[in-house]
């Protein structure tokens, strides 16, 4: 169409224009955007495409295991995964994201992190997948775009829902809800709790002091107590509703690490959750969220 990128006619923010022809006659402009091949072990693979006619067709490698909402729910097998597996599975996730947002040039903004798109395989690796809705950022020292606002109720980042701004941390938000729900298994919304979305039940709960509701009962107590509450602090840091306040993901990475090497030192010994101390966390949707040090 182009003749091997021959004639230039200019230059865009996601790519260079290129003149060419559609069946030998008609002129057109071509915008080619190039970015670099996204691969990651975390991040689904896609093997192909299929335009043939009216037979569209993306295609993605084989996630034998479904999602990470259908485990949690025991749709699956019927049990509950462990939070050691929880841990695996987010610390995955997170570098997948982290990859995004670090090692792509330029770096891309999923916009739609959630349970439900983050893939297991046969092996239980996590990889996350659907980036339909993702953003790039293409112009160098660029911090935000300004765009519609798109994503999932309950997972979407508020400052972004307000000012249309998009940053990466808006994906640090949605993924501080995906930990919080590997910490409760319980509903992002839900209408009949005293605060409907999990960030302000989850706060209200901290308040008070009361982390058996926090807590999947279907775990049995069978965690290490001071990664339960890293997850929590982190969680609740990822949720701030200010973006300037929230980690970023290497942070997150990093720290989710640390929570999974404590559970994997476990070495079987009692474990009391009346010795965790509390949380005070100032909680109110559009203030600060800051869980302190116990």
């Amino acid at each position: 169409m182009t003749n091997n990128f021959e004639r230039i006619l200019g230059k865009g923010g996601f790519g260079i224009v290129y003149h060419g022809y559609v069946n030998d006659a008609e002129k057109v402009a071509v915008k080619v955007e190039l970015l670099l091949r996204v691969h990651h072990k975390n991040l689904v693979s896609l093997v192909g495409y299929c335009d043939d006619g009216d037979n569209l067709a993306l295609i993605y490698e084989c996630m034998a295991n479904g999602d990470l909402k259908e485990h949690l729910s025991g749709k699956c097998d019927g049990s509950a995964l462990s939070w050691g597996t929880r841990l695996k599975i987010v610390v995955e996730a997170a570098q997948g994201l982290e990859y995004l947002h670090n090692g792509c040039k330029p770096p891309m903004v999923h916009r739609d992190v959630k349970t439900t798109n983050i893939l297991l395989n046969e092996h239980l690796q996590a990889k996350l997948a659907d980036f339909g809705l993702s953003r790039t950022f293409p112009t160098e020292g660029e911090t935000h775009v300004s765009t519609v606002v798109v994503g999932t109720p309950g997972y979407l980042d508020p400052e972004y829902y307000r000012t249309n701004w998009l940053t990466e941390k808006s994906d640090v938000y949605s993924f501080g809800i995906v930990l919080l729900e590997i910490i409760m298994n319980r509903p992002v919304i839900d209408q009949s709790r005293e605060r409907p979305h999990i960030t302000e039940w989850v706060g209200l709960m901290l308040t008070r002091g009361d982390i058996n509701k926090i807590m999947d009962p279907k775990l049995f107590g069978e965690y290490d107590t001071n990664s339960v509450w890293k997850v929590v602090e982190l969680a609740m840091s990822c949720v701030n509703p200010s973006s300037s306040r929230r980690p970023n993901m290497s942070q997150v990475v990093i720290e989710l690490n640390e929570c999974l090497a404590s559970e994997n030192s476990r070495l079987g010994t009692s474990r009391d959750m009346d010795s965790k101390g509390s949380i005070e966390v100032s909680m109110s949707f559009g203030t600060e969220v800051n869980p302190k040090a116990r």
